[in-house]
């Protein structure tokens, strides 16, 4: 069902497959989300935000690598399929680790200026993550997206990042109505259904990379 549904709207998948990725991205446990959550305990939801936009920053420059990266590998049918195997695998790395996740527990440090969105672009710029992202499983979501005009490319980006710093935004707000949240059953029930549908698109990446590949 996947493979005829992906075959036949593969620019209205790769919007779905954006949001869930971001989503994903945006509440599974992480260097970024255990930040938002220490800046929302000790500082409120407002510095907690600001963190989640953090993403927005230091993305810019990851993707518009990614994309020359990508616009140098059209010449070359296997690279394509390479990326797109590259990024299947990423993406079922990502399922793994948000099906397993059991909550987020954070340390706190001595009381110190926010500094929120400061300390938000130090930590996602070393972080591993956009990196990977970029260069595997999103080159290849604006790719496929891309065949249908430059703009639709661009709006899967948008909605990968509006899912992202959009459930990182919603994280920092519960956490100052409820710390429980991170434990209960809500947010990680959620987390493996994200998880789940995470394995589909990955798999779904992974078989179609072989068969061009064969």
């Amino acid at each position: 069902m996947l493979q005829a549904w992906w075959e036949t709207y593969p620019v209205v998948t790769m919007f779905i497959m954006a949001a869930v990725v971001g989503l994903a991205a945006g509440l599974s446990p992480g260097p970024l989300l255990a930040l938002v959550i220490t800046q929302t305990v000790r500082y409120g939801p407002r510095e907690g935000a600001r963190v989640a936009f953090a993403p927005l920053i230091t993305d810019v420059p990851i993707v518009l690598g990614a994309l020359v990266t990508l616009d140098w590998a059209r010449r070359y049918d296997i690279v394509l399929d390479l990326i797109s195997l590259g990024g299947g695998v990423y993406v079922l790395y990502l399922a793994w680790e948000t099906i397993r996740a059991s909550g987020v527990s954070v340390n706190f440090a001595d009381d110190t200026p926010p500094h929120s969105l400061r300390k938000g672009i130090l930590v996602n710029a070393l972080s591993p993550h956009p990196y990977l992202f970029w260069f595997s499983t999103g080159a290849y979501m604006f790719a496929t997206a891309a065949k249908a005009g430059l703009f639709v490319g661009v709006m899967v980006i948008v909605v990968f990042e509006a899912g992202l710093v959009g459930s990182k935004i919603v994280v920092a707000n519960l956490v100052g109505y409820s710390r429980d949240f991170l434990t209960g059953k809500v947010y990680i029930n959620i987390l493996r259904a994200l998880g789940v549908l995470l394995a589909l698109f990955g798999l779904r990446m992974i078989v179609g990379a072989l068969q061009s590949l064969w």
